[in-house]
């Protein structure tokens, strides 16, 4: 699948059972946030989620996230940090994935909540920390997040192995509900 980038702003996932999701990469030139959210200050912790906060470099208020981190169950080398969070301006809320380095990039990362198919996005860039893949979360998809059980997103080490990591949901929805 082609993904084409223009000057317009963020795309957004689609999330019906058969739509292809459409990769939105909005991660910072300077510092990504990805890497400092995830090792944020512990505040609190709902269910699986925890809620992390830092002010970043420049910043004149904290900002924090919702994080949960994750092994593949065979496989210990392969880890997501799953990160939610609100944008500083209010208006937008993104979720974003920091996958293991290795992963195969032209096949991005797939994302079934319970048994649905909801899709593919590729991923923005890599970093020491890994590969992000980011996305701004619409109604449709934030609603699944909350109703459902567990999340598993797919990274390819080669086009014939996918390998599913999955991510309790339990908390998600108090988590997201308290964050500022």
């Amino acid at each position: 699948m082609a993904v084409t980038h223009d000057q317009s702003g963020p795309r957004r996932w689609p999330t019906g059972p058969m739509a292809a999701l459409a990769a939105v990469f909005a991660v910072g030139m300077a510092a990504s946030p990805a890497p400092v959210l995830a090792q944020g200050a512990v505040k609190s912790t709902f269910g699986d989620w925890q809620m992390r906060c830092e002010t970043p470099a420049g910043a004149k208020t904290e900002q924090c996230a919702i994080v949960q981190s994750v092994q593949a169950e065979d496989k210990p080398n392969v880890s997501l940090v799953v990160i939610v969070l609100k944008t500083a301006d209010g208006r937008s809320r993104l979720l974003r994935v920091i996958a293991p380095l290795g992963v195969l990039l032209p096949s991005g990362l797939g994302l079934k909540i319970d048994s649905t198919d909801v899709g593919r996005a590729g991923f923005v860039r890599c970093l020491p920390s890994g590969c992000i893949a980011e996305v701004v979360m619409d109604e449709d998809l934030l609603g699944k997040l909350r109703n459902g059980q567990a999340a598993t997103f797919i990274v390819f080490q080669t086009p014939e192995e996918g390998i599913g990591i999955p991510v309790s949901l339990d908390g998600f929805g108090k988590a997201f509900d308290s964050l500022p």
